[in-house]
């Protein structure tokens, strides 16, 4: 009868965690007991999902499970915004400067401060994962402030992309590129896809 109330449950949120049972009258450790069971597949520390299912944010899971105030930008950030064709092997994730580094395997870190890290935040729920993701516009704007790390012609694919797909105006990436502090980087690219 667990079992069967346990599959409802994945089957409704995507992901399941030991939390999602309190108040169920579950145990905790039946989560464990059914992935070994084989009904059942660790996909982070703590998440489930169903055996045979595979998610398509699953990289990302685990870091927000294993990080939760880390933020998905860049690379990964234009892939969640489906702006590149760009398929990083590594998850780019944003964290605070004095913040400490995710201990997930495949993970590329960028440290920011301030403004540069908090503003553009978005929050995004998909297949039971809460995802903080970088908007568009930040996400650009970021791609020419690592421009060394990710390359010019990436960040310069993606600004052409996020306005052909109208994921962000000029006018949202000419603010981000203030907080930033990368409007003089930005304006020749900006002025040149008009």
């Amino acid at each position: 009868m667990n079992t069967k109330k346990i599959i409802d449950i994945v089957m409704d949120k995507g992901i399941v965690t030991a939390a999602d049972l309190k108040g169920t009258g579950i145990a905790r450790t039946t989560l464990h007991y059914m992935a070994k069971k084989g009904f059942l597949r660790r996909v982070s520390r703590g998440g489930y999902t169903l055996a045979g299912q595979y998610l398509t944010f699953e990289a990302f899971a685990e870091i927000m499970t294993s990080t939760p105030l880390c933020v998905i930008c860049l690379l990964s950030g234009l892939q969640f915004h489906e702006i590149t064709t760009q398929m990083p092997f590594e998850t780019w994730v944003a964290i605070e400067s004095n913040a400490s580094k995710p201990k997930s395997p495949n993970v590329r870190v960028v440290k920011l401060t301030g403004k540069a890290f908090s503003e553009g935040i978005e929050t995004h729920e998909k297949e039971g994962v809460s995802v903080r993701v970088y908007c568009p516009a930040k996400t650009v704007v970021d791609c020419f402030k690592f421009r060394n790390k990710i390359g010019i012609d990436v960040a310069r694919e993606a600004l052409a992309d996020c306005l052909q797909q109208k994921k962000a105006t000029r006018d949202e990436i000419w603010k981000y590129a203030k907080i930033c502090r990368m409007t003089n980087v930005i304006r020749p690219y900006l002025e040149m896809s008009k």
